[in-house]
């Protein structure tokens, strides 16, 4: 592909470059450095002039500094006569400040989208956002992917046929239908209530789950404590089996080993957006977590953005595997 440069932030550079074998491009270099003061300072390391810029960088921990350097990649990118800037952004973090629910708090979700344009952005790639909203806090086109092809394709290696799909809570209920439809499953969904960032409720289960095989489906999985709310639910069921499957598998504060020491959670399967834990608590319980590649997914998008076709079709019909 000629006239295209892809450059990796710090964040996830083995998706960056997983991304960069399949579209049969060199991952351009980029060099993150610190002034005396604490400041950052990024320098593009390849030739951006008039070419088609590709920026890869989730907003993991920690997303603050993440946040910055992929700002300063945007301006750098600007700043040497880039054609089109393109963020690739598989987990957009801020995502989840998208709405006003209490006095006095910021919208972070469209704070960091203004920062993101105003630093040079000319086109968002994203991978699963927390709510549709947040699509419309951008000044710029938005290309909107999803994991589900992904995950339903390692599902179909199960009998499906006595399957349903369970949502946490009625937010992420239409996603969750949608995945079941793909499979061919049954759809329910968590009566929840959040009081705290790690506090929450889960009345009841809205559908059949009793004697049937669960897929819990999320768009994140962060401290864990709204899956495990629900597992307690479900359990007052009595469903046959129990596997969780998100997109973005963060597992923050211990939640990768609450999860996997439920005796009943036969298989933790999410995806590549962020770094895959490597620490002492995945390397032992990753006997039950299958991470899946959205490498190819997103090279693929990057390809019809920069050839002028359509990423939705991407969504049409099933890609070869």
């Amino acid at each position: 592909m000629r006239d295209i440069a892809v450059f990796s932030g710090s964040a996830h550079p083995d998706l960056a470059a997983e991304v960069c074998a399949h579209l049969g491009v060199p991952l351009s270099p980029t060099r993150v450095s610190r002034f005396a003061n604490d400041c950052l300072e990024v320098q593009l390391q390849a030739n951006c002039r008039e070419r088609d810029v590709f920026l890869i960088q989730p907003l993991v921990k920690p997303v603050q500094e993440h946040l910055v350097e992929l700002l300063l990649m945007c301006d750098a990118a600007r700043g040497a006569s880039a054609g089109r800037i393109t963020v690739v952004m598989p987990h957009y973090s801020y995502a989840r400040s998208d709405k006003k629910d209490a006095p006095r708090i910021s919208l972070g979700g469209r704070l960091v989208a203004d920062l993101l344009v105003a630093a040079g952005a000319s086109r968002v790639l994203a991978m699963t956002l927390h709510a549709p909203q947040v699509h419309g806090f951008f000044s710029v086109p938005v290309d909107h992917l999803h994991a589900l092809r992904e995950l339903a394709a390692h599902f179909r290696q199960y009998d499906l046929t006595r399957t349903t799909v369970v949502s946490p809570d009625l937010g992420n209920a239409k996603e969750a239908a949608a995945f079941a439809r793909m499979i061919g499953a049954q759809v329910a969904a968590g009566a929840k209530q959040r009081y705290a960032d790690d506090r929450v409720t889960i009345s009841s289960v809205i559908g059949d789950v009793a004697g049937r095989d669960v897929i819990v489906l999320d768009d994140e999985i962060a401290k864990g404590s709204t899956v495990l709310e629900l597992l307690q639910r479900l359990r007052e069921s009595g469903p046959r089996s129990i596997r969780i499957a998100c997109t973005h598998g963060l597992f923050a504060a211990g939640a990768l080993k609450r999860l996997t020491e439920q005796s009943d959670v036969l298989e933790i399967v999410c995806t590549n957006t962020v770094p895959v834990p490597d620490h002492e608590e995945y390397r032992a319980h990753q006997d039950k977590v299958r991470v899946l590649s959205i490498a190819p997914a997103l090279a693929e998008a990057v390809r019809r953005i920069h050839n002028g076709e359509s990423v939705s079709a991407l969504f049409d019909a099933p890609r070869d595997e």
